[in-house]
């Protein structure tokens, strides 16, 4: 946004309507100039916390702030409204002006690369006089990042890969499949609505097959009425633009900056294009390379057979696998891991019998009001209940969580009697008294084995010292998976989604210990975490390690994170008795720490 002054402040030229990702860019620079001005952290994260509001608005923000409405979204007071009516009209917020003349234009940058901040920028230009990410690269590849103050290799290192992931982020930005499906759902019902009788649109691409994040949406439509259709996408309110426009569809982007692909298939070939564009790429280059030994050729118009000259339209995916000699591939498994020679066998039968939603009978991983939920014990049991599980482990965090909120031994030992009393009264459901306990630098854990012995279930998670070294944290997680009352390990790796990657840990050593011990490892449903990921869960398994997934819910609405756990397992191959929670809990009770035979 810089040096967005100077014509439309004079009112010569009027600034073309700004999308929402450069309103949220605007107001995260000004966060980042704020931190790196000193200014208290409150209105640090208010300007953060607005940015990421504005930018996943599934409606025009600017629109929005003409009319009044921005204080409509969460976070966004008046005085962020006048700050976004002030960008408006003329390219440029007064207060981030100022802020900018105090600092050279590379240190904003500098914010963005991963693993560093306003914080640490600030060091570097203080110290060592970088004030771009040019310099700072140089400085790194010199080794003079390890001069400053509390530096060292380790954090050059750690600079040069970020610039590295900050550059891969900038070229293909991606979004968490929560965020991309919900918006997707929304485009296919307005679509359906507006197609009228007969019309059918469906979600293809990596939403389809439950990747982790993505892209863009495709959508993959039949109508009796395609132009039509294909130009009522541009009537959405969800779209900032729409191009190409015609009876095959049309193309758009979304207010989130979303891409979206709309094809529009006759109903003889909506089973080609669905299973076209549903991909994955790896998954259709070995379909189309297995079709060609078959002397077929494969593509979204259909199947040519090279001996007939004959292309045959399929109205369904089942009817295209079946006539390439395959059994139907789940879209979860179309990552070619080995699907198409599993699909080969007699009927299928290297296929799994994937897990479903309905399968899982409890959760062991939620919060309360305890630590940092947001629903009391009997609140979060009623709605697990109404979602059909037999149990829920009530299981806040532990006396050292080290983010506030923590739960002390005496209160603790509170929580078991409220849990205990909510049972009683809490027909239908077992409530469970467990806790995520904090596994300690050394591998300890931070409550007595007396206090532990009392627990239903307990949990055990890294959520501090991310940075030690992979034999550091593996022996850490290694002595937590032996201590014999640790059920089941939380978000094993540590990763957040497209913000923080896992930490450093020999997994196939974690993975062995697991088996050793009984120690089950955690799926978590955080749709920004989703740990263990599809590709460690399936590996997690070979090496005979029992998976649990968990909604890790604070609060009543998270319970349905479930679902994404669930979509790492199914990506993972897993089946429901590969899954330790689709038991009712006796049984899970009596299998949790037997070490696999």
């Amino acid at each position: 946004m810089r040096g967005g002054g100077g014509a439309y402040a004079a009112g010569i030229v009027p600034p073309p309507e700004l999308t929402n990702a450069a309103i949220a860019d605007a107001l995260e620079e000004l966060g980042d100039l704020y931190e790196l001005d000193g200014a208290i952290v409150h209105r640090v994260v208010a300007y953060r916390s607005a940015a990421k509001r504005v930018r996943e608005a599934s409606v025009s923000v600017a629109g929005l702030a003409r009319d009044g409405r921005a204080t409509e979204l969460p976070g966004i007071g008046a005085t962020l409204q006048e700050k976004i009516l002030a960008l408006l009209d003329t390219g440029t917020i007064p207060a981030a002006e100022k802020l900018r003349a105090k600092f050279p234009a590379g240190l904003v940058a500098i914010t963005r690369i991963p693993g560093l901040g306003p914080k640490r920028a600030r060091l570097l230009y203080d110290e060592l006089g970088i004030d771009s990410p040019d310099a700072l690269r140089e400085a790194a590849l010199a080794q003079r990042l390890r001069s400053g103050r509390g530096l060292g290799p380790k954090f050059e290192q750690r600079v040069l890969e970020g610039l590295q992931a900050g550059a891969a982020e900038r070229a293909a930005p991606r979004i968490v499949l929560s965020k991309a499906l919900a918006t997707g759902e929304a485009l296919v019902a307005a679509l359906s609505e507006r197609g009228g009788a007969g019309t059918r649109v469906q979600l293809a691409g990596s939403v389809r097959r439950q990747a982790d994040s993505v892209k863009d949406l495709d959508l993959i439509a039949t109508t009796s009425r395609p132009t039509a259709l294909a130009r009522s996408l541009g009537e959405l309110e969800e779209l900032e633009s729409v191009s190409a426009a015609s009876a095959a569809g049309a193309r758009g982007r979304t207010h989130a900056g979303i891409a979206v692909d709309l094809r529009i298939a006759k109903p003889s070939q909506l089973g080609n294009l669905l299973q076209h564009f549903t991909g994955s790429g790896r998954h259709n280059a070995a379909l189309r390379e297995y079709a060609v030994r078959r002397g077929l050729h494969v593509s979204e118009y259909g199947v040519l057979d090279d001996a007939s000259g004959r292309t045959r339209e399929c109205a369904d995916e089942e009817e295209l696998y079946r006539l390439l000699g395959l059994a139907y591939i789940e879209p979860e498994l179309r990552e070619d891991r080995g699907e198409l020679q599993a699909a080969l066998l007699e009927g299928g039968s290297g296929l799994p019998e994937l897990v479903r939603l309905q399968d899982i009978r409890g959760d062991l991983h939620c919060h309360t009001i305890a630590s940092d939920g947001h629903n009391t014990i009997e609140e979060m049991g009623a709605a697990a209940r109404e979602r059909g599980y037999e149990y829920l482990a009530i299981t806040d965090h532990s006396a050292s969580h080290g983010f506030g909120n923590d739960v002390s031994p005496q209160e603790l030992r509170r929580q078991i009697e409220r849990v205990r009393d909510a049972n009683t009264r809490l027909e239908g459901i077992e409530l469970l008294a467990g806790s995520e306990v904090n596994i300690l630098p050394d591998g300890s854990l931070d409550y007595e084995d007396e206090l532990l012995s009392d627990l239903d279930w307990v949990v055990a998670s890294v959520h501090t010292g991310f940075a030690a070294s992979e034999q550091k944290m593996t022996e850490r997680m290694i002595a937590a998976m032996e201590h014999p009352l640790v059920r089941a390990i939380g978000h094993p790796t540590g990763r957040l989604i497209g913000r923080r990657a896992p930490y450093a840990i020999d997994l196939d050593a974690v993975f062995a210990a697991a088996a050793r011990t009984g120690t089950m490892l955690e799926i978590n449903g955080n749709p920004d975490r989703r740990d263990l990921s599809d590709v460690h869960a399936r590996a997690a398994v070979r090496a005979g390690v029992r998976i649990v997934i968990d909604s890790d819910a604070h609060r009543v609405l998270t319970l349905q994170n479930m679902r994404w756990g669930v979509a790492s397992a199914r990506r993972g191959w897993l089946s429901a008795a590969q899954v330790a929670n689709t038991r009712p809990w006796p049984e899970l009770r009596e299998l949790a720490k037997q070490p696999r035979k």
